[in-house]
Parts: C-alpha cells; sequence; structure tokens
C-alpha cells in the first residue's frame, strides 16, 4: 500500500512541468523515484542528469551546477557546461540538497524564479529548460524554520512532495524484492532462490539500510553461495547486526 501511492504520485506529478522532492531516509530509493518521473514525464527523450550535493566540495559546487568560464578560477583551464545547461530540455535531479551551502542555495532559487543562469566568471545570462527534482533524506521544513535552510527554496522546491518509506514500513514487499535483487545479481546465469531458514532471516531483520540494504545483502549471499542453486541462512550477512 505504502509503494502503491509512491506509485501514484509519480504518475499523477510526471507528465507536469511541476517541481519535485523526494523525502526519505538513505537507501529507501530516492533516485529511482526521480528516475521513474523522468521516464513518465513528456522530457523522457532528453537528459536526465544527476549530482549529489553532498559528494562535491563547496567551492567546486557552484561551477558544477552553472558551469564556468576559462580562466574563472585557478585550475578551470577550458570552458566548461554545468549540470543545469547539461540537462537542457530534461530533468535536473539534486540529490541530498539539504547540502547545498546557503550562497548557493540563493543562486538556484534565482534559477528557478527564472530560468538563467550565469556560468562562473562570466556576465551573461543563458536561458535553460530544465525541471528540477530535487531529494533529501533530511527533514527540510524544520530546517527552513531553523535558518539553516532558506525557506523560499524549500517552498519552491517542495511544490509536490513524494516520501519514500523505510522498508520496514513495507515488508510486505520483500519477497517480490527479493526475487528482483537476486535476479540483478545472477547476470545471465538463472537466478539463485532463497531457502526458507534465508528467507526468514530476511524477514525477522530490521533493515536499517533499507531497500539497498537488502540489495547488497543478497548480491553478497549470491556470490557466497558459489554455484548453489539455493541460498541458505549461512550466507546471509547483514551490513549491520
Amino acid at each position: 500500500e505504502r509503494m502503491l501511492e509512491v506509485s501514484r504520485r509519480i504518475r499523477l506529478v510526471a507528465r507536469r512541468r511541476t517541481t519535485v522532492l523526494i523525502q526519505g531516509p538513505t537507501g529507501t530509493g530516492k533516485e529511482i523515484v526521480a528516475r521513474a518521473i523522468h521516464r513518465l514525464s513528456l522530457r523522457a527523450d532528453r537528459p536526465f542528469v544527476a549530482l549529489n550535493c553532498a559528494a562535491i566540495p563547496e567551492a567546486l559546487l557552484e561551477a558544477e551546477l552553472f558551469g564556468h568560464a576559462r580562466g574563472a578560477f585557478t585550475g578551470a583551464i577550458q570552458r566548461r557546461t554545468g549540470r543545469i545547461e547539461a540537462a537542457n530540455g530534461g530533468t535536473l535531479f539534486l540529490d541530498e540538497i539539504g547540502e547545498m551551502p546557503l550562497a548557493l542555495q540563493a543562486k538556484l532559487l534565482r534559477f528557478l524564479e527564472s530560468g538563467e543562469l550565469q556560468r562562473v566568471g562570466e556576465n551573461d545570462t543563458v536561458r535553460v529548460d530544465v525541471r528540477i527534482v530535487a531529494a533529501t533524506h533530511q527533514p527540510l521544513a524544520r530546517r527552513a524554520q531553523e535558518g539553516s535552510f532558506r525557506a523560499d527554496l524549500f517552498y519552491r522546491l517542495s511544490v509536490f512532495r513524494i516520501e519514500t518509506p523505510v522498508l520496514q514500513e513495507h515488508a510486505e514487499d520483500l519477497t517480490a524484492l527479493a526475487k528482483h535483487f537476486l535476479k540483478m545479481a545472477s547476470g545471465d546465469d538463472a537466478p539463485k532462490q532463497l531457502s526458507d531458514t534465508a528467507f526468514a532471516l530476511l524477514a525477522a531483520h530490521a533493515w536499517p539500510g533499507n531497500v539497498r540494504e537488502l540489495q547488497h545483502v543478497l548480491e553478497r549471499a549470491s556470490i557466497l553461495a558459489e554455484e548453489r542453486a539455493v541460498i541458505s541462512e549461512d550466507e546471509i550477512e547483514f551490513d549491520l547486526p
């Protein structure tokens, strides 16, 4: 039921221009939701560009997002197109948007309102048609109230929200998810099966790492099972106890 609601919201918003904010704990499939929105949108044949705001040093994030001119800063030996411009006509997925520095939040808000950007080191503006889908595991509404995230940007990003639940809240999907991940892990070979005791271990686990942890556990178990067609409880090793 929880995932059917996620699916319903994806279908409702996909073909619109509406900005989407995906919220949920780490490992719950936020990027998969973003890719589904793009795939079902009118922009499906245009680029889907992803940027993890937490993975790039603050000093480089602006240039990565907006692009830069040659010589704009030390090491900028040639002009570079930013992620926003690279997604022109398509979808820009901003993962971990809560990690974006406040100064850069103001520039992103300006782009969202005008559709125009300035590359670092240039005065000319460039008009870009991009749909923004953002994601975070942080409580952005509370952070906006506290002042650690711009409230105006929060309201602009959260026009339509999708919540991705923890795996424990849709544990009835465990069987289907396990079959899917075992098939992925098998490559061109026949997918391995889970013994009853192995599945019982999965069903009893708390899954702090959510669906991503389940994927890793089953890939590891498939490797440990070697040539055996059935995975036993001995091959089930959790990331955390």
